[in-house]
């Protein structure tokens, strides 16, 4: 049940006006069953001294793209409502005309676009008012005797509104709706959401709070819960069961929606969701429409149901179901687009932005992990509101047209223009053996830079979560997993891989940099350290390369590979014949992957560095005493002796590296395979000919 989180202890250290709003929208955020990531909006009504000393009232409203969890002052706009109250005599006004005139309303240029809203609060004539999507108010506003069971709830305290996408018209209705009923305390908005009002920001958020309560307490003395959606169909599978099939089709599922814009992938679990997709009318109800317009960009109007039965475990059937079914998804929403488009619209993504598997949960699809996992967020929110729904009466949406019309509607797109342009390796995952080390971490933070997800697989977990941590602080939450791996372990290897599929989706990059170094003279190189280095940079890149390659061509979307060799892959190494020959392996072997990957569109290329001291656990381990004492010098000569020897007199850096390797990887390099890159300051007896 939803709580109320005012503290007033917190609120009187909160000045009131703008800084008090922020508090209560992100009080309001804060609870996902009150409101939607990014949806709803809040607003306040105060006096400011303008640029000219004179006192004026400013509204202050959420601006467009923002999020009331995690909004601060700078996300809200102010307005001047003396030029705003005028449009109440208005018969009509377009969104073009909205837009534009609020521009011309704003205090301060630099604030950010008002919320699409902001007409309904400026309207309402009162100081705070709050317009969420809580789970509760929008099942009953999608229900079909919604409007009947209002009035057993609420008596005459409600104003009811039918649906109409916001806007001037919404909100000069609700305005004269609230103006007609002078016991009114609350609007509900069909298949829409909940307006509440007060004169203090905490009376406002109090009374969103207690209407919700009333909606929630009416809905549980009504729910069944053995017999919710139908009841159960089927029942969820043992968790290792779910994850060794997931591990299996998400690559597929990665495939059949990506093409040539990638997805990324996260699987859920939860109970709500596995007690929705394993009922009797889960099929049936998940046809029906979007449970709240705010859903429908990140959405869409419905899901992909997979009829499988789980009980037979019969993963060929199931990814033969998926690619049918996703074949035949993207079939129907471009009819669909076609049956409403408006001139100068450009179709999404035809693919799913949620699939639904009984047995095994939720599949969602975003063009980043984030937006994968908030078209998971919004789903939950459906799957609750269709449980209140459907224990009222029957669970309706909007229709088709209405629906397209908020999916493309150019005030709702215009949000999604405030995110951040797309870069090179936006929707790709990076898998980087030896992540912890120099290299791999720079690789990593080069590839992020890209725009890419990463994996840090490393026997050092340790080093690996610590960097992840720090990778997850400057990116963002979720772009880096660290994944526990030895190289020469087989079983190892195909679990960090399958951590990898159920994080993401599947796999684009694999940088194999995972190494040692060995060095003694060729009479004193022991079976052991001969194995060794062959195990680790034979046996090890060929494992992680196998197990990339088997997803790569499960996608079919092709992909990339990167070996770090060495110089020594090309030069024969004095007192380092087991390091330089497993290095030469390693380097063969990337061009045999190369002339077999070809038809799958899979690019294998090396590079090839040189005496790359910085962040290396090699380097300070005996390989940095071995080196210098085949050189004659002492230990702490080494870089200087390695800068002298190269042509260019330089030093080469884990970064250098980290570049060539993002080039291989990169759209640049789209038609470069089986190549060598030397990024070694210039060593002539390594010159590859």
């Amino acid at each position: 049940m939803t709580a109320n989180l005012w503290d007033a202890e917190i609120a009187v250290g909160v000045k009131k006006g703008l800084d008090e709003l922020v508090y209560r929208s992100n009080l309001l955020g804060f609870d996902r069953t009150v409101a939607n990531w990014g949806g709803g909006n809040t607003s306040a009504k105060t006096a400011v001294t303008d640029f000219r000393g004179r006192e004026i009232e400013v509204m202050w409203v959420k601006g467009s793209g923002s999020d009331l969890a995690t909004m601060k002052a700078e996300n809200f706009t102010g307005l001047r409502l003396d030029d705003i109250r005028p449009l109440m005599e208005r018969e009509e006004m377009t969104d073009e005309e909205m837009v534009a005139y609020l521009g011309h309303c704003m205090i301060d240029g630099r604030h950010p676009r008002a919320s699409i809203e902001t007409l309904l609060h400026a309207f309402l004539p009162f100081k705070h008012v709050d317009h969420t999507h809580p789970d509760a108010i929008i099942a009953l506003c999608c229900a079909d005797n919604g409007k009947e069971l209002a009035r057993e709830i609420y008596g005459d305290r409600f104003v009811w509104v039918p649906y109409v996408r916001p806007g001037f018209t919404l909100s000069k209705m609700i305005a004269e709706g609230v103006r007609g009923n002078p016991a009114a305390e609350l609007v509900l908005m069909e298949k829409h959401g909940l307006v509440t009002w007060g004169e203090t920001s905490a009376a406002c958020y109090k009374k969103t709070i207690e209407i919700i309560s009333e909606a929630e307490n009416f809905i549980e003395s009504r729910v069944n819960r053995a017999e919710l959606f139908g009841g159960a169909k089927y029942e969820t599978l043992a968790d290792s069961a779910r994850r060794e099939i997931l591990a299996q089709v998400l690559p597929v599922i990665r495939g059949a929606v990506g093409g040539e814009r990638k997805m990324l992938l996260t699987a859920d679990a939860g109970e709500d969701v596995l007690a929705f997709v394993n009922s009797r009318e889960a099929q049936a109800l998940s046809q029906v429409g979007a449970a709240c317009p705010d859903h429908l960009v990140h959405t869409k109007m419905k899901p992909l149901y997979v009829d499988w039965n789980p009980a037979e475990a019969d993963v060929p059937a199931l990814i033969e179901a998926l690619k049918s079914g996703i074949a035949a998804y993207k079939e129907a929403y471009e009819a669909y687009f076609d049956r409403n488009r408006s001139e100068g619209d450009v179709m999404f993504e035809a693919a799913p932005r949620v699939i639904l598997i009984p047995g095994l949960g939720m599949v969602n699809t975003g063009k980043s992990r984030a937006m994968a996992q908030v078209s998971g967020a919004l789903y939950h929110r459906a799957i609750a509101v269709m449980r209140g729904a459907t224990a009222l009466g029957n669970f309706v949406s909007l229709s088709e047209n209405e629906s397209y019309n908020v999916e493309y509607w150019p005030l709702e797109l215009y949000k999604l223009t405030l995110a951040p342009a797309e870069a090179e390796f936006s929707r790709k995952v990076a898998f980087i053996t030896g992540g912890a080390g120099g290299i791999g971490g720079a690789a990593a933070r080069e590839l992020l830079k890209g725009g890419a997800h990463v994996v840090l697989a490393d026997l050092n977990l340790e080093g690996a979560q610590t960097l992840a941590a720090e990778l997850n602080r400057q990116y963002g939450q979720g772009r880096v997993i660290a994944a526990a791996m030895d190289v020469t372990s087989e079983e190892q290897v195909a679990e960090a891989y399958k951590e990898t599929v159920l994080a993401f989706g599947g796999v684009d990059i694999i940088v194999n940099n995972a190494g040692l170094a060995t060095s003694s003279p060729f009479e004193d190189t022991t079976l052991k350290e001969w194995n060794l280095n062959m195990n680790v940079l034979g046996t090890g890149y060929f494992l992680v390369a196998r197990e990339a390659f088997k997803i790569m061509k499960v996608q079919g979307t092709g992909g990339s590979m990167v070996f770090v060799g060495s110089k020594n892959s090309v030069y024969a190494g004095k007192n380092a014949s087991a390091y330089s020959t497993a290095k030469a392996a390693e380097i063969h072997l990337a061009r045999c992957i190369a002339a077999e990957g070809g038809a799958y569109g899979i690019r294998v290329n090396s590079v090839l560095p040189d005496a790359v001291l910085q962040g290396s656990a090699i380097w300070n381990s005996g390989w940095r005493s071995e080196r210098a004492a085949a050189y004659g010098i002492e230990p702490d000569q080494l870089e200087e002796y390695y800068r002298r020897r190269t042509t260019l007199l330089v030093n080469v850096y884990p970064r250098d590296i980290a570049e060539a390797i993002a080039y291989f990887a990169s759209s640049k390099s789209e038609k470069t395979t089986g190549c060598m890159l030397t990024v070694d300051g210039g060593v002539p007896a390594a010159f590859t000919r």
